[in-house]
């Protein structure tokens, strides 16, 4: 894991803001109106949502932050080692630790208090639970407060931390403050360090990225070391030892030979020999820094003489550079970035995979057979082949050429016609005519247009004969069919003209006429169309003898009901009074032929009860269908596809700013 992935961890708030996060969530997300009249069961039901739903949003918040800082154990050597020196171990596991024990308190409050819920007597009873639950979390929580603080300090400085990446190519400059580091990675790089002319004026870790034989190399920036010891060394300089002991890098030792740094070339070698094993196993480049001020050969013997120990040990380059006249500056980075790869490639070689990957490779050098020479073959044709020389005055010209010649892209046209296929290639130029013999010649690119043509008047010809397009007149049997069909015509273009939908929509299908046509009429019109009638005719008469038949019924069960009312019906109890004669009983015919008495249009069957055995049965289906819809009903639905939901959001959210007042509504 590089320090990238470190960038990505979300701010830590402090517990006060934790608890507004967390309880205003429990308000918006549950629901709010609770009633002493509910079911103790409902009650009980809103206070352990209640109670849950807040333990939830601890345990996600407090888990999304548990997740996010990395487990130090787990990383890479030199990002633990950095964490350690900048804020140490101990305490950053202990605050980790902290919040992991706080999530499992807050778990265990809620199961306690969801457990008592369940036994809840009344909503005061389930309120003060809840209450006693959300307060109990609340101070767990804020007994956290200086654990999430330092979270949030560690969060924003790995935030500041350069992007280093352990595993990529690296450069690692290191020495005394001030003798020239920071200049150089200016240089090289696109960074931007800050350079200026006094000690430690870098405080932690740079990296900047420079390309060599199309590869990317990191180049870290360390603070300067004091040779001390590790217990006296501070914060800024720890850095510097950590990259030193971890990182696999080229190690580029710089070194002021002209002293302007304010240390002498001897405490300078001393500290070179006091950091030389953390550079075991590394390749090693000594850069003498500021050569326009003072160079290697310029020192005094003795000085000279501890420089050139250190140069000529093994294993170790060294460079003349100087920053402010770019001398040796490309020649460095050229010599460091090669003695990385060297190493590297050399490191890849001695491992144990290489042995195994060549054990398993075979290269196969052909072996002559005989002594027969066999030189290459190659046709003639090939041979004869001229290269195509552009300024040649006997080659082939192209399109090209004559578009060049012509006025070039955009003047000249190309002219298609003379690649034409034709029997003869002096008609490729002619013009071609659009009507030739009184024909359009566009209409024989088919070559089989004249047979289709004569099928064509072919078919026609037997259509006519066959009396497909004969006159209107003789599409109708009557005179009344055609009036029939003029009059529906001009009332549906009537219709159209008035344009109004209500008109067109309750329109007759066919004129009232139409219908009127007698059985005659309808046997002579089928036989002239050449059917058989008869079995139409058999049914009319059977139909009409039904008809007759029902009437005959009909008319005796109506006599025999007026014998019954005159007779000893209610109507016989009349009385001749001052000469008045007896009403007359009136006959009326319903919809159905029957005759009712007295004027009275009642219906002979109960429409309510079609399909019902008896009374029992239809009340039944009456008390089931309400009780279908009473759930609809609950929810005021017009009926079964009423998708509209009433209210989207809770109360609160309508209600606007609170005034003075109780905020106990959590």
């Amino acid at each position: 894991m590089s320090t990238s992935g470190l960038k990505a961890i979300a701010p830590v708030p402090k517990a006060a803001d934790f608890l507004d996060i967390v309880l205003s969530k429990t308000q918006r997300k549950t629901p709010t109106v609770i009633h002493k009249n509910f079911k103790i069961s409902r009650i009980r039901n809103f206070y352990m949502r209640k109670v849950k739903f807040t333990q939830d949003s601890f345990d996600e918040k407090l888990g999304a932050i548990l997740e996010d800082f990395p487990i130090i154990d787990d990383l890479h050597p030199f990002l633990s080692s950095l964490l350690n020196v900048l804020y140490d171990k101990n305490h950053y596991k202990l605050a980790l630790g902290q919040l992991r024990t706080a999530r499992h308190l807050i778990d265990q409050v809620a199961k306690d208090y969801v457990r008592l819920l369940k036994f809840g007597d009344s909503l005061y009873r389930c309120k003060q639970l809840k209450r006693a639950a959300l307060g109990r979390m609340a101070t767990i929580m804020k007994r956290q407060n200086e654990a999430l603080e330092f979270l949030e300090e560690v969060r924003k400085h790995l935030s500041r931390l350069p992007n280093i990446d352990p595993s990529a190519r690296t450069l690692l400059i290191c020495g005394y403050p001030n003798v020239g580091k920071s200049s150089f990675l200016n240089k090289v790089t696109r960074a931007d360090v800050d350079v200026q002319p006094y000690a430690f004026t870098t405080k932690s870790l740079f990296v900047g990225h420079l390309d060599h034989r199309y590869m990317r190399w990191q180049v870290v920036d360390t603070p300067g070391v004091l040779d001390r010891p590790l217990e006296d060394m501070g914060t800024i300089e720890m850095q510097s030892i950590t990259a030193l002991a971890h990182l696999r890098a080229c190690i580029l030792y710089f070194m002021d030979l002209s002293e302007q740094c304010g240390y002498a070339v001897e405490a300078q070698c001393k500290l070179f020999h006091s950091i030389r094993p953390l550079f075991a196993n590394k390749p090693t480049v000594v850069v003498l820094n500021k050569a326009d001020v003072t160079r290697l050969e310029d020192l005094a013997p003795e000085r000279r003489a501890l420089v050139e120990e250190i140069i000529n040990s093994e294993g170790v380059r060294h460079v003349q550079t100087s920053c402010y006249t770019d001398e040796g500056v490309m020649l460095l980075k050229t010599s460091a970035c090669d003695a990385l790869l060297e190493y590297r490639v050399d490191a890849k070689l001695k491992g144990s995979k290489v042995n195994a990957i060549l054990n398993r490779l075979h290269v196969a050098q052909p072996k002559a057979r005989d002594d027969v020479v066999r030189a290459p073959f190659i046709p003639e044709a090939v041979k004869d082949r001229r290269k195509y020389e552009k300024d040649a005055p006997d080659r082939k010209r192209l399109e090209r050429d004559i578009e060049a010649e012509e006025g070039g892209a955009g003047v000249y046209n190309i002219n298609l016609k003379k690649n034409y296929l034709l029997a003869n290639p002096e008609w490729k130029m002619d013009v071609i005519p659009e009507i030739m013999d009184g024909k359009n010649i566009a209409d024989f690119i088919d070559p089989d247009i004249l047979e289709k043509l004569e099928a064509l008047e072919r078919e026609e010809e037997k259509l006519e004969a066959e009396g497909f397009y004969e006159s209107e007149s003789d599409m109708f049997d009557s005179e009344d069919e055609r009036e029939a069909v003029e009059s529906k015509a001009n009332r549906e273009s009537k219709l159209r003209s008035q344009g109004t939908k209500k008109a067109m929509k309750n329109r007759a299908a066919l004129p009232r006429t139409a219908g009127l046509r007698t059985l005659s009429e309808l046997t002579t019109g089928l036989t002239k169309a050449g059917l058989d009638p008869s079995r139409i005719q058999e049914r009319a008469e059977i139909l009409a003898k039904m008809q007759s038949a029902a009437r005959k019924r009909q008319r005796e069960e109506d006599d025999a009901q007026m014998d019954v009312d005159e007779d000893g019906g209610a109507e016989g109890d009349w009385m001749d009074v001052d000469g008045e004669e007896a009403p007359t009983l009136k006959r009326a015919k319903a919809n159905s032929g029957a005759v009712i008495a007295r004027g009275k249009h009642e219906p002979r069957l109960n429409r309510q009860l079609a399909g019902m055995r008896d009374d029992a049965q239809a009340s039944k289906a009456v008390k089931l269908r309400n009780l279908g819809q009473r759930e609809r009903n609950m929810h005021a639905k017009a009926g079964e596809s009423d998708r509209a939901i009433k209210v989207k959001m809770p109360k609160h959210l309508f209600s606007g700013k609170r005034k003075m007042g109780k905020t106990d509504r959590r």
